[in-house]
C-alpha cells in the first residue's frame, strides 16, 4: 500500500530516549529521568477529587469548544495572571496543546504556506506542519538574543506565519513585553499570522511571562494543563482565537475531534482553583533549577544560559562532542541518567547541545547531578 509524503516526518528523538531508558529499567537499572518534559507531580488533588465525584454521572460528548464553565474559568485565569479581560467565547478547549496546533494550522494556513519558527524550538512544530503539507522555516536564534527570534532575523524571509514560544523549549528563556511586541508588530505590518505558544506560563523564577493577549487580540494563543497544572496524561489544553475566527475553529473542531475528553475537562476546571498546590510545585522547580545551575558546571557542562521559566536547561557541549546523540546514549548507559540530544530542537546546531529537564522530584535531581559529576569526571580521564 502506498504511503503519503506527508507522513514522512522525523522521529521525536526524546521519545526514543524514553524508550531506551525504559528498556534499561526493565533490565533492572535505576534511571534518573532528565530527558522528558513531564512534571514529577500528579494532577492536583482537587482535580482528582472532582473527577471522582463526577464518575457517577454520564461522561459523554460535550460541545465541541469545551464545557462553558471551563472556558469561563480559563477566561478568569487571564484576568488573574495578566489583567486581561477575555471573552470566554474566544477560548477553545482542546485535547492537549497538540490538538490546538492542528486546529490553528488548519484555520490559518493553506497547503504550501511557509511557517517560521525559532530554532532551537519544540520539534513537533516542524513535524505537524510537514504532516499538514505546510513548510516549516527554521530561524536560527542567536545566543546574544537568548535563543529567541528578533525581527531582524525575519527580514527577507518569506512566510505566512510565525510561531513563538516564551518560555521556550528547550531554552527556558522568555521574551519581555518589548521584545514580544516587536515580533507581533513585525508580523502585523506584513500580514503574517502570529501563533504564541504559552504552554509554560506559570512556571517562572523571576518576572512572570508576558502573554500575547496583553499586546494584541489578533493572534492565536495556545496553552495547556500539562505543565504548570501537572496534567500531561490527561491530554487537555486550550487556545484563544480572535472573535472573527471562532466559528471557523468550531467547525474544524467538530469534524476533527468532536470534543475534548469530558473527564479531563471536569478535572481541569477544578485544577484552576488548586493554586496553593501548584505554587508549591513551582517552588520545587525553583529549587531544582538552583541545584542544576550549581551542579551542571561541576559535571563539565559550563556553557549554559540560566532559564527564566519552564523546567529545562540547554547546554552547549561542543567542547565535549560533535555528536550529542552519541553523548546522550553514553550518559544514559554509563551514568544511568537520561538526557535529550539537541537534534530534536535544532537540526543544524543540535549535534552540539543537550537539554536537561529538572521537572522531577528534587531528590532525583540531586542524585542525577551526583551521577553526572562522577561519570563525566571518569570520562575525562
Amino acid at each position: 500500500m502506498r504511503r503519503s509524503r506527508r507522513g514522512d516526518v522525523d522521529a521525536f528523538i526524546v521519545m526514543d530516549m524514553v524508550e531506551e531508558a525504559r528498556q534499561l529499567e526493565a533490565a533492572g537499572r535505576h534511571i534518573i529521568h532528565m530527558e522528558v518534559g513531564q512534571p514529577g507531580t500528579g494532577a492536583p488533588l482537587g482535580a482528582r477529587k472532582a473527577l471522582a465525584a463526577a464518575l457517577d454521572q454520564p461522561l459523554g460528548y460535550t460541545v465541541s469548544l469545551g464545557l462553558p464553565e471551563l472556558r469561563a474559568g480559563i477566561s478568569q485565569l487571564y484576568r488573574r495572571w495578566y489583567g486581561v479581560e477575555l471573552n470566554p467565547d474566544r477560548v477553545v478547549v482542546t485535547a492537549g496543546s497538540s490538538a490546538a496546533f492542528i486546529l490553528a494550522f488548519s484555520a490559518l494556513f493553506d497547503a504550501g504556506d511557509r511557517v517560521a519558527l525559532g530554532e532551537p524550538g519544540y520539534p513537533s512544530y516542524r513535524q505537524i506542519l510537514r504532516a499538514m503539507s505546510l513548510e516549516p522555516v527554521g530561524i536560527a536564534a542567536a545566543l546574544e538574543n537568548r535563543l529567541q527570534p528578533v525581527p531582524a532575523d525575519l527580514e527577507g524571509v518569506e512566510m505566512q506565519g510565525l510561531i513563538v514560544a516564551s518560555p521556550g523549549n528547550p531554552s527556558g528563556t522568555m521574551l519581555d513585553h518589548g521584545h514580544l511586541k516587536a515580533l507581533i508588530d513585525h508580523c502585523a505590518a506584513r500580514g503574517i499570522s502570529f501563533v504564541s505558544d504559552e504552554i509554560y506560563h506559570g512556571l517562572h523564577y523571576g518576572d512572570r511571562a508576558v502573554s500575547a493577549l496583553e499586546i494584541t487580540d489578533d493572534a492565536y494563543v495556545i496553552n495547556s494543563f500539562s505543565k504548570y497544572f501537572s496534567m500531561t496524561g490527561w491530554r487537555i489544553g486550550w487556545m484563544v482565537v480572535p472573535e472573527t475566527h471562532i466559528r471557523t475553529v468550531e467547525r474544524l473542531a467538530q469534524n476533527l475531534f468532536i470534543c475534548p475528553p469530558h473527564a479531563s475537562q471536569v478535572a481541569a476546571l477544578a485544577a484552576l482553583d488548586c493554586i496553593d498546590e501548584l505554587e508549591a510545585n513551582r517552588a520545587t522547580y525553583a529549587e531544582n533549577r538552583r541545584l542544576m545551575l550549581e551542579g551542571l558546571p561541576k559535571a563539565g557542562f559550563t556553557k549554559i544560559a540560566p532559564p527564566d521559566g519552564a523546567f529545562y536547561i540547554y547546554a552547549d557541549v561542543s567542547d565535549l562532542t560533535g555528536d550529542s546523540l552519541a553523548l546522550s546514549r553514553e550518559i544514559l548507559h554509563g551514568a544511568g541518567v537520561a538526557v535529550t540530544p539537541g537534534l530534536d530542537f535544532d537540526p543544524v546546531r543540535g549535534a552540539r547541545t543537550l537539554r536537561f529537564s529538572y521537572a522531577r522530584a528534587t531528590a532525583d535531581i540531586a542524585e542525577g547531578l551526583a551521577r553526572l559529576q562522577t561519570f563525566m569526571a571518569q570520562r575525562g580521564r
